[in-house]
């Protein structure tokens, strides 16, 4: 079983119900019941909407593949309403958006897939949430703590506590 570190967002209709959705659905796909950060309400990061995204992390276990877990969660995206674009480097509003933050300590880097994610270390949205459920997690290329990227972030755009519990 690999340890998995997911980020979710959602900035468009029934944001709250599509993270609650998502984290069923995901349940289905992992062996032990996730950890789940607080929620955080956070600006559109790479475009502009009157609509702030909420986001978490979840850290769990499963004995899927980097590549079966993407493929469960893009399911998990399109059966919840995601329509990507051709043009994936596009930011624009979402009902959901799933990443792969983090898997164990795996490298890797495929045409679909970069784990660690590539910009973790650059977004607050991400690393605020992963600092409630894992602080001490080591990202494997840069060799520091959830909590020093938190620290050395040069992400500036606001984020705020939503609740507490999903």
């Amino acid at each position: 079983m690999e340890k998995v570190i997911l980020s979710l967002g959602s900035n468009k209709g029934d944001r709250l119900k599509y993270l609650r959705s998502a984290i069923d659905r995901i349940g289905d796909c992992i062996y032990k019941t996730p950890k789940i950060s607080q929620i955080y309400e956070s600006e559109p990061w790479g475009f502009n909407s009157t609509v702030w995204f909420l986001n978490i992390a979840m850290l769990l276990e499963t004995d899927l593949s980097p590549i079966e877990l993407l493929d469960e969660l893009n399911i998990i995206e399109k059966e919840l309403g995601r329509v990507r674009k051709s043009n994936a480097s596009d930011y624009e509003s979402r009902v959901i958006d799933i990443d792969i933050i983090f898997f164990g300590d795996r490298v890797l880097d495929q045409a679909r897939l970069i784990i660690p994610h590539p910009f973790a270390h650059l977004r607050r949205f991400v690393l605020l949430p992963v600092l409630d459920i894992s602080p001490h997690y080591i990202h494997p290329v840069l060799n520091k703590t959830i909590r020093e990227l938190v620290e050395s972030c040069p992400d500036k755009s606001e984020l705020r506590l939503f609740c507490h519990e999903i």
